[in-house]
């Protein structure tokens, strides 16, 4: 079984090909869905390491400026997950200067901080080639304690465009690292996630890569851009071909309609709010 089994484990996270002992889980398994279980645990309770994070940042080169931080008004971590509410709205944005940029960046901790420290430095550095100067882009914003509509008041403070949520999604037996990107056009409290887009399940090398991420992202910015609203009026077309080719490059495309999403297979769920990070 082990032989039959062992290359299809080889291409996927996910608990399969487990085997038995008896009427039960061979030790090995428990073992490892017990560590599993461990770790998704601690991914929610460690606290986000905003110095490396911001030293990461710093090194990605992206020409963003020195990056603000915001904290949420949940004062601690067990009230963070008592209280979701608390996570949805700042304790203090006075210090956000007015940008009027195109882009806001928001760095969030959501419930895997784990994911930003590993992933958002390095997301970004994504972003920012793929929209190669088209826009204009608001120094980022480290959020603590947050979940995804924090991204509303934050963005309507900086007066940008369109903020893009780079937060930790909700950490499982299988991903303990994955991060979401929540799109959200002309953002104001208020906003339902409806309103949103999000492109999830970002952790090379085992999920989503930067490249095609970005370029997803970069794809539903334009589009938003173009229909003024983002959201289920605004779909996610790419087909399962975005694959980076040989050379590199990654390609995207938009359905501009104002027709509801459409059913996708696809782990970039561009057409719907994924309910992982808040």
């Amino acid at each position: 079984m082990n032989d039959l089994w062992a290359p299809l484990r080889a291409t996927t996270q996910a608990r399969i090909g487990l085997g038995r002992a008896g009427n039960s889980l061979p030790t090995r398994r428990v073992l490892e869905f017990q560590a599993a279980h461990a770790a998704a645990r601690d991914a929610v309770h460690e606290p986000l390491d905003v110095d490396g994070l911001i030293r990461r940042l710093h090194d990605v080169g992206a020409g963003l400026g020195e990056p603000l931080r915001v904290c949420s008004r949940a004062a601690s971590r067990d009230e963070y997950l008592r209280r979701p509410d608390l996570g949805r709205s700042p304790a203090d944005l006075s210090d956000l200067p007015k940008t009027k940029a195109d882009i806001g960046f928001i760095l969030a901790d959501g419930l895997s901080p784990r994911a930003v420290t590993e992933h958002a430095a390095g997301m970004v550095g994504a972003l920012v080639a793929e929209f190669d100067g088209r826009y204009r882009i608001a120094p980022p914003v480290i959020a603590t304690q947050a979940r995804v509509a924090l991204g509303d008041h934050i963005g309507q403070a900086l007066g940008v465009t369109t903020v893009l949520v780079l937060i930790g999604e909700r950490p499982g037996l299988s991903v303990a690292d994955s991060l979401g990107i929540y799109l959200t056009h002309r953002p104001a409290p208020g906003r339902t996630d409806a309103e949103r887009n999000c492109v999830s399940n970002i952790h090379p090398p085992d999920g989503l890569d930067y490249p095609t991420a970005a370029a997803v992202t970069a794809a539903l910015v334009a589009g938003a851009r173009e229909l003024g609203r983002s959201g289920v009026a605004l779909k996610d077309t790419t087909r399962a071909t975005i694959a980076v080719s040989p050379q590199g490059s990654v390609r995207a495309e938009i359905d501009r309609s104002t027709a509801g999403p459409r059913p996708s297979s696809r782990p970039a769920a561009g057409n719907r709010p994924a309910p992982h990070a808040d």
